[in-house]
Order: C-alpha cells, then sequence, then structure tokens
C-alpha cells in the first residue's frame, strides 16, 4: 500500500521542483497545499487520509487535540531543528516520529538588512513615486554610518547582523538576560549595560531572540516608549516577543521613525488586518527562511529524511536537547526563524 504525504504551505509551489522526490517516489504519493489552513478542523480533515505531513518552520502547530484525529499520521518532518508548536509527548503517544532539517541563518540576516536599508532610504516610497510619477526625491535618507545599531540577542543570526552594521560603520551594541561581555567582545559589539539602555541609545534596535517564557512580550508599551523618536525597529524573529498593539499605536502616533517587520500574531496575515497598512510600516509576509537555498535544504532533507523513516532507521529526530552555549545566547530557531 503506497503512503501519502502532504506537504503544508507550499505557498509558492515549488515543494516538489525545488527537491529530488524520486527515492521515495516509488512509496509515497506527495500533495502539496498552496493554501493554509487556519483552524484545527480544516487541518484535520484535509490531512486525514495522509500517513505523512511536511510541515515548515512553526507556522502550523500539532497539538495533542490534532494528533489524535489523524489515526494515519507516522512521520512529521519540521523545516529547521527547532519547533515549539509540536506536542512530542502526543506525537509520540500515538507512534508519530517528528525529524527536522537543517537551516541556514544567512536568509534571515540578509532580510533584516534589506528592512533596514529599504527604511533607512525610503525605498519603497521611492521607488513607487518613480513609478507612479510622484515627486522626484520625497525622503531625506537616515544614514546608518555612525548611527548605534542595538541588537536584542547575539546568537547565531545576530552576531552576523553585528557584522554587517560593523562594515557600514556603525556602533553596534547588543543586549539579552544571559549575554556576557566575553562574547560580546568575541563579536566585536559593546555590551549593553540593560535593556533599558540599549532602547534609549539605539538609532536601529533589531530582534534576535527565540520565543519563550522570558522572551514573549520583551518589547510592550514601557519599552516602545524608551526609543528615540527618530529609531527604527525590526522584527524578523518572532511576533511576540514585541506587543503587536503597542507597536501600532507607536506607529500611528508618530514615536518611533519606523518599523520593519516579518512576523506576525496570526500568519498568513488577514485581510484588512492594522498591520496592512499602518503608517511607517515595512512589512514583509515571512519571507525571513525564504530563499532558493533554505528551500533546497528544507525539501531535500525532507525526502531524505522520509526515506530513512520508511527504512526504519529515522534521522534528526526533534525534540533536540539545547547545548549549553545555546541556552546562554538565546537565537533565533529560523529565521526565523522565521523567524
Amino acid at each position: 500500500m503506497r503512503l501519502r504525504c502532504a506537504v503544508l504551505d507550499d505557498f509558492q509551489r515549488v515543494a516538489t521542483e525545488i527537491a529530488d522526490w524520486s527515492p521515495v517516489a516509488d512509496d509515497v504519493d506527495v500533495v502539496s497545499f498552496d493554501t493554509h489552513f487556519g483552524d484545527e478542523d480544516a487541518l484535520a480533515a484535509a490531512l486525514a487520509g495522509f500517513d505523512i505531513v511536511v510541515t515548515l518552520r512553526e507556522r502550523v502547530a500539532f497539538p495533542a487535540s490534532l494528533i489524535a484525529r489523524l489515526p494515519r499520521l507516522r512521520l512529521i518532518v519540521a523545516s529547521g531543528m527547532r519547533n515549539s508548536v509540536i506536542d512530542y509527548a502526543a506525537a509520540e503517544a500515538h507512534g508519530v516520529t517528528v525529524c527536522g532539517t537543517a537551516s541556514s541563518s544567512a536568509p534571515p540576516v540578509e532580510l533584516t538588512w534589506a528592512l533596514i536599508l529599504g527604511l533607512a532610504r525610503g525605498i519603497v516610497r521611492e521607488g513607487n513615486g518613480l513609478r507612479e510619477g510622484g515627486p522626484w526625491q520625497q525622503t531625506v535618507g537616515a544614514d546608518l554610518h555612525g548611527r548605534r545599531l542595538g541588537l536584542l540577542g547575539l546568537g547565531k543570526i545576530g552576531s552576523r547582523v553585528a557584522a554587517v552594521g560593523l562594515a557600514f560603520g556603525m556602533r553596534v551594541s547588543a543586549w539579552s538576560r544571559n549575554l556576557t561581555r566575553e562574547r560580546a567582545d568575541e563579536v566585536g559589539v559593546e555590551l549593553a549595560p540593560s535593556k533599558e539602555a540599549l532602547l534609549r541609545d539605539a538609532d536601529f534596535v533589531s530582534v534576535h531572540l527565540a520565543l519563550g517564557d522570558r522572551t514573549r512580550g520583551l518589547l510592550g508599551p514601557a519599552e516602545l516608549v524608551l526609543l528615540k523618536p527618530t529609531a527604527y525597529l525590526i522584527n524578523t524573529s518572532r511576533a511576540a516577543i514585541v506587543d503587536q498593539d503597542a507597536l501600532l499605536a507607536a506607529l500611528h502616533e508618530g514615536r518611533i521613525a519606523g518599523a520593519g517587520v516579518d512576523v506576525f500574531d496570526t500568519e498568513p496575515l488577514p485581510a484588512g488586518h492594522p498591520m496592512r497598512t499602518a503608517p511607517r510600516l515595512l512589512a514583509t509576509p515571512h519571507l525571513g527562511y525564504v530563499s532558493q537555498a533554505n528551500y533546497a535544504t528544507y525539501y531535500g532533507q525532507a525526502v531524505e529524511a522520509i526515506r530513512a523513516h520508511l527504512d526504519g532507521s529515522p534521522v534528526r529526530r526533534l525534540p533536540v536537547a539545547p547545548a549549553p552555549e545555546a541556552q546562554a545566547v538565546p537565537t533565533r530557531s529560523d529565521s526565523a526563524g522565521r523567524s
């Protein structure tokens, strides 16, 4: 009997093209879904006839209630090696193996800088104005050289963002609860004495922390009010780290110069959501991990994981206990891994 594999959230319809699925072609029928299932009932109905599910990052949750409704399910392959929305105990109890894939930190670093540069130089406004016959030059760009870049988190992604900031001639500082002076010195940045000090001093603040109990709501109304009116906030990490309502208020009231956001409380972002039309906001639809190289890795290693599962030798099983270094220096899972 042939098995059935569902590939979720294949919005670009590339999952079966960007990787070679021939190693499992004799045993598995692959069906990709290019629309998102927004609730558990819809997801349970769509996946009822599948033995294998490939899911991207942490967009689709697999709680115990959903896993119990999928009696055929035997394997979940999630991109990345960290996933906080899968109930691993329930998966084990129902005989479901969970595996991960590698994920590069380069794409979210690059997107972070795309957002910073897009905001600083008014790229979208100026580009649209040029195409639509608007005024010739509407904005005066914000300089990077000599300005302060404040990083919340200095892990794999944060440290690479720091390196680019230093190359631009920025003064770079970083803070997280467990960040040490030794780690900051290693990267070549200043250790901010506190989160509040970093927010007060920075011209650009970029978030590069993993989402957890200690980082959820880390930037709320009390923190955002500390930002300079000329400062920009970038979040390519996890939406819940920044209070979305507080950020919207700051943007509408003009209390900060702007924000670049790639992650949202609800994804995909519903039509009519206030984040779609907020002023001073450069927003992208969670593109942090979306690149040709990452997708080739995600889907290529998904095929490898499926083949290994069929052969009775699972690879890259999740969850993986974090290394001591990862506990000391919070990082984004992808992007976010996306962010």
